[in-house]
């Protein structure tokens, strides 16, 4: 997991040295910058694969083609054995993959590459470059063109914010290159297939195999992986999968964070204890929760309400989980695919239900998900989400809506429990689903401090001046908090938003 930032302008040491440290946190084992005769390519690395050799940028034999990452590229080692009758490979980084790929077969072929990525490779002998991003968006990628007309590329907005009149969000599954702009390479599309309603024992089947492969190709790492652990449904099937494949010298370590007595951090322990993982947790009371909002919008870049408050508890398990590994699994994407949320069960047929689905899994990119890679990276942490792994992904869409919805007699995400069934202690697997701000005591204590920051001639005001649509105080709040560190409008139209606040 690393940062990046490229420009295809002039830039001075300086300037690429001041752009490094904004994105230090993302990669702070080590950095490096290289400066060719049409690009200049800067990268922090957070080195999880190829340790001692992967250092970025990476470059070709002939050093005329380079690639600068951020990411996992889980099937490296496959594309690495398909290639090595045609490309030498000089380092074990998984992202020289992704280089030699498009080297040997072409942009086309980026629709190969199986992980969470986004990349620019620069090519100086046809003079023209690559950018690419994953299919749903788990890793970001910002770019825009300065005063003289060249492209400027980065991690995070922050680090566009003095060299862009405008920054736009990479769209999640396209490569560009100068020749072709933007191309679609992959999306996710409602398969032609799907399960029969009686196929009961064969679905449950099929959740197994797709969540175990997904996760134990998210335990590949040259570090220690762990798992984070709220104590509800997705977090802890994870964990159990992960204890599963786990083979580590030591044993898989778990994460939980919470208000004293909430919900998350009492069935966290029941899971931990019950999987036998080695289980840390964080306590936080209200002063530090509060104190943390400012640094929160900083590295989330966004002040929208539902994602600053989910965040904040992500901010403090990040930040206890660092101290311990370098790589960490989440259960993000679970609610979406198997139909989680309570207004899903108007989608009563197949069709209109995964029409659905694929609606939110294309705005992931720049809610839940940017919460996710912020969150972590702003503590040098991987974030890996087997649930949204493209074979889970393509096997849950296969379910008819009739097994999905839940019901009067059936509880939400019932498949997901049930193929689960016995391996997870009854309590946590069919306990009832809650936000993860809400288990972890975080919403009554954010609600309340932002009714009382916020008077309510200062959120009239605030509404008349704000260039945005401010919905409620908390979001004034969060968004007063987000123009001290953001004042420039670039910045706004690329935050996501929910329907409420």
């Amino acid at each position: 997991m690393c940062g990046i930032f490229v420009s295809m302008g002039e830039i001075t040491t300086k300037q690429m040295d001041e752009v490094l440290g904004l994105l230090h946190h993302r990669g702070p084992d080590e950095g490096k910058s290289v400066v060719t005769d049409r690009v200049r390519l800067g990268h922090r690395r957070l080195s999880i694969i190829g340790l001692d050799d992967g250092i970025q940028p990476i470059h070709n034999y002939n050093q005329d083609k380079w690639i600068v990452c951020n990411g996992e590229i889980y099937n490296y080692e496959a594309i690495k054995a398909n290639l090595e009758q045609e490309t030498n490979f000089l380092t074990k980084s998984d992202s020289e993959a992704a280089l030699k790929l498009v080297e040997t077969k072409g942009s086309n072929a980026i629709d190969q590459l199986d992980g969470m990525f986004a990349f620019f490779i620069a090519d100086e002998k046809n003079d023209s470059f690559v950018v690419a991003r994953d299919t749903l968006g788990i890793k970001p990628l910002y770019y825009g063109i300065d005063k003289t007309g060249k492209y400027v590329f980065s991690s995070e907005l922050k680090a566009l914010d003095n060299f862009v009149e405008e920054a736009y969000e990479f769209p999640h599954g396209h490569y560009f290159t100068p020749e072709d702009g933007f191309v679609c390479y992959r999306s996710i599309q409602s398969p032609e297939m799907e399960y029969n309603q009686d196929q009961l024992a064969h679905v449950n089947e099929s959740i197994r195999e797709t969540m175990n492969h997904a996760v134990q190709k998210r335990l590949i790492a040259d570090v220690e992986v762990g798992v984070l652990l709220s104590g509800g449904l997705d977090s802890s099937l994870i964990a159990a999968i992960a204890k599963k494949f786990h083979q580590g010298r030591t044993p898989l370590k778990s994460f939980c964070v919470g208000a004293e007595g909430s919900s998350d951090v009492i069935n966290a322990r029941k899971v931990a204890e019950a999987l036998g993982t080695e289980h840390y947790e964080y306590i936080y009371s209200e002063t530090e929760l509060i104190e943390a909002v400012s640094e929160v919008i900083y590295h989330l870049e966004s002040y929208e309400p539902s994602l600053v408050r989910s965040a904040i508890p992500n901010y403090f398990v990040s930040n206890l989980a660092s101290e311990h590994v370098k790589v960490i699994l989440s259960g993000e994407g679970a609610d979406e695919l198997f139909a989680g949320y309570a207004y899903m069960e108007q989608f009563q047929d197949t069709s209109s239900l995964n029409k659905e689905i694929i609606r939110v899994l294309n705005t992931l990119h720049n809610v839940n998900l940017q919460r996710a890679d912020r969150m972590s990276m702003a503590h040098s942490l991987e974030l890996r989400v087997p649930f949204l792994d493209l074979d889970v992904v393509e096997n849950a869409l296969q379910i008819p809506a009739g097994l999905k919805i839940h019901k009067k007699d059936r509880m939400e995400k019932y498949l997901l429990r049930k193929a689960f069934d016995g391996e997870l202690p009854d309590e946590v697997l069919w306990r009832k689903k809650a936000e993860f701000s809400e288990g972890s005591g975080a919403l009554d204590l954010l609600e309340t401090h932002a009714e009382e920051s916020i008077s309510d001639e200062e959120f009239s005001e605030m509404k008349e001046k704000a260039a945005v649509k401010l919905r409620s105080k908390q979001e004034a709040f969060y968004y007063k908090i987000f123009k001290t560190y953001f004042p420039n409008d670039i910045m706004l139209q690329n935050v996501g938003k929910w329907a409420t606040a």
